[in-house]
């Protein structure tokens, strides 16, 4: 509620999602002008997340499909509440427009992408960020530079181009990357320190510190192994389905038969064309 739009008029009436304040015509027509204001604003940062989201299952698909191989595991996105995004412009104490809610607040739309290794997440990492229509804002690696309570993960801001009837808009996504065992001890530390009001007893504090070693150790044995089973044999490969695809998205690789069918048929062209 918004005490300083309270007035006596019953105009709010009309509108059952203002039917308990009381506002006069003049304020009426601000808080819905802001309304529908604040409502494209968070759409444009859906929009977003859907465009990204877009990029990462054509890389998966790819991966897969070509490669033989999916480097990344699982994808989560997320979206702000609109009152997440408001408490967060009190707590930073920004200008409250949107243009300058966007330019402070780079998190309102965040992807997260789960890799298998670590190689895996530089691999996806350079995979998004070539893309033309997709601009790197702000990188921090905190894989090689691990925050003091051992986090690790990768993280960007970038911005990407949102096409609406009214014209493109340049928004941002929040992009962290990291491997299982960064996001299983990432998530489980979340939920202790959402378990204690963030105020974490010291010893506890110790152990979580010597878990994200013991998650690190387990990332490069992970990558050891996977390295040395690469070079016994490059082309050894889970099959698609292994990767968390299901038979049916199999169907876009043509069987051996049909090609066989092709190259005969690339055989015939050649063959009239030289006349055999």
């Amino acid at each position: 509620m918004v005490p300083h739009l309270f007035t006596d008029s019953a105009a709010a009436s009309e509108d059952p999602d203002t039917a308990g304040l009381v506002l006069d015509d003049d304020k009426l027509r601000q808080l819905h002008g802001l309304r529908e204001e604040f409502t494209r604003f968070m759409l444009q940062y859906k929009f977003a997340i859907d465009e990204v989201l877009t990029k990462v299952n054509i890389l998966r698909d790819e991966f897969t499909h070509l490669h033989h191989e999916n480097p990344i595991e699982h994808v989560k996105s997320r979206l702000k509440t609109p009152e997440s995004v408001l408490d967060k412009v009190e707590r930073k104490g920004c200008d409250p427009t949107f243009e300058s809610i966007s330019a402070e607040i780079t998190d309102i739309a965040g992807i997260r992408i789960t890799c298998s290794f670590l190689s895996d997440i530089y691999r996806v990492v350079d995979a998004l960020t070539s893309q033309d229509d997709l601009t790197i804002i702000s990188v921090k690696d905190y894989i090689k530079n691990p925050k003091p309570n051992g986090y690790r993960s990768l993280h960007l801001i970038v911005s990407v181009p949102v096409f609406l009837s009214s014209g493109t808009v340049p928004v941002t996504v929040e992009l962290q990357i990291r491997t299982i065992a960064m996001d299983f001890w990432a998530s489980l530390e979340h939920k202790i320190y959402y378990k204690y009001g963030r105020e974490v007893p010291g010893q506890i504090t110790e152990q979580l510190m010597q878990s994200a070693q013991v998650a690190m150790q387990l990332d490069t044995t992970m990558e050891n192994l996977h390295r040395q089973v690469r070079s016994l044999d490059p082309l050894t490969a889970d099959p698609p389905h292994v990767q968390g695809f299901s038979d049916s998205s199999l169907s876009i690789a043509p069987p051996v038969e049909l090609i066989a069918r092709l190259l005969d048929l690339h055989l015939d062209v050649g063959r009239q064309a030289t006349g055999g």
